[in-house]
């Protein structure tokens, strides 16, 4: 059975949908084990232009499923730790695809589910969605998610919601910072698309690179070091075949190759 529906529209958007709705889609080995497998997929597939992660039924995502952790937990040490490094690598290959994800979220998102909110470039919930790390309430920890997870809210503010478990409301996730956008269910879909429409007026390549250098950018100085390693990364740019197709098309006044659609507006 498959627990990941995977479609590819003609502009080559992938719609990656968790699909167990009768489990809160609730993350065990199979699900996790498809998922990487599909997020593999849509890293290697040319048509994909960008993904969009979404949940069927009434959550987003449940987090861990509590039945499965429980089994794996009275395996043998080794069994239990490969499943915990399953799930490293489903959070470590969402977060490093090298094309655009946008998490659309509504209902529930807890644990897990956070996580994947949180590697996702891209996050748009429904005002009625609510987040929770719910962890230490089971006696667990946020650890496989937490470094995501710090990263988009901060570390002050991951002490908090890491030891206290509170329900976070989705107007409060977007002050926090791990949502981008929230809007009535109705309006969800619409706000995907516009960000949708703005993802695919970008060169893939760049946007690739624009994200891989966000790593770069991190807690570092801004020093000698930095500034030559960022020039070298727009001097390459500006010369790579991308490049000069985009600067091209600028002063020729004309659509770039990779636009697809040649009547999607410029979206501010």
């Amino acid at each position: 059975m498959s627990f990941i529906a995977s479609s590819l529209d003609s502009r080559g958007v992938t719609t990656l949908t968790l699909a167990r709705p009768e489990r809160r889609n609730a993350l065990d080995y199979t699900m996790t084990t498809q998922l990487v497998a599909a997020l593999e997929l849509a890293a290697r597939d040319a048509e994909t232009r960008l993904l969009v992660l979404a949940g069927e039924g009434a959550a987003f995502c449940a987090g861990g499923d509590i039945e499965w952790m429980k089994r794996v937990a009275e395996d043998t040490s080794q069994a239990n730790e490969d499943d915990a490094l399953l799930l490293a690598r489903a959070m470590h290959t969402l977060d490093s695809l090298p094309k655009p994800t946008i998490a659309r979220v509504h209902g529930a998102a807890y644990g897990g589910g956070v996580g994947l909110v949180a590697c996702c470039d891209i996050a748009l919930a429904a005002d009625t969605a609510s987040f929770c790390l719910s962890e230490v309430r089971i006696g667990l920890t946020p650890s496989v998610i937490g470094p995501y997870v710090q990263r988009a809210i901060g570390a002050r503010q991951a002490r908090r919601y890491f030891l206290t478990a509170e329900t976070i409301p989705a107007a409060h996730a977007r002050a926090l910072g791990l949502v981008h956008e929230i809007a009535p269910i109705e309006e969800l879909d619409a706000r995907v698309a516009r960000i949708t429409d703005a993802l695919l007026l970008g060169a893939p390549g760049a946007q690739a690179e624009a994200k891989a250098s966000t790593a770069l950018f991190g807690d570092v100085a801004i020093d000698d070091a930095l500034m030559r390693a960022t020039a070298k990364r727009i001097a390459a740019r500006r010369a790579s075949p991308e490049g000069q197709e985009g600067l091209s098309a600028f002063l020729e006044k004309r659509p770039p190759s990779w636009r697809r659609d040649r009547n999607v507006d410029d979206v501010s």
